[in-house]
């Protein structure tokens, strides 16, 4: 598999955020770049402000504004530090009792990879949703098909 590949795969990536020690700025470009909302670096204010916090290594802050821009329906449902690890939902209906609510759950000791971890995972979930429940196929004609009119209009 080439990195180019392996970049893009949500699985991989998942990977790679759950067994690193700490956020680093390649790890978080990496994120950026399989983002498709987010615009090319230095096109826009949104844009400008993320780049500012990853070089001030504002790692959670970053976090939280890449998810505002490419997951405009989802919403942080719950923060909570807990024996040594942050544990963070991320819901689409926020308002919902808990036990009602699909919520996307990631864990991790570093805050800003438990929520980058929920993120690629939300965005995996909405990737296997947008695919088609039957495969399609495209239909190749014979090139001496000719349709026929085969209706038998007599009585």
């Amino acid at each position: 598999m080439t990195v180019a590949l392996r970049h893009d795969d949500p699985t991989s990536l998942s990977m790679r955020l759950r067994h690193a020690q700490t956020m680093t700025r390649p790890l978080m470009l990496d994120i950026m770049r399989t983002c498709r909302r987010f615009p090319s670096l230095g096109q826009s204010e949104h844009t400008a402000r993320v780049e500012r916090l990853i070089d001030a290594q504002a790692w959670t802050d970053a976090a939280l504004a890449l998810m505002e821009f490419e997951l405009p329906l989802w919403q942080v449902r719950r923060i909570a530090y807990d024996e040594g690890e942050w544990h963070c939902a991320l819901s689409h209906e926020r308002e919902l009792p808990d036990w009602l609510d699909a919520a996307v759950e990631a864990h991790h000791a570093d805050l800003a990879l438990a929520l980058l971890t929920a993120f690629v995972e939300v965005r995996a979930l909405a990737a296997e949703a947008a695919l088609p429940s039957v495969p399609s196929f495209r239909q190749t004609l014979d090139p001496f098909y000719e349709p026929a009119a085969c209706e038998n209009f007599g009585r």
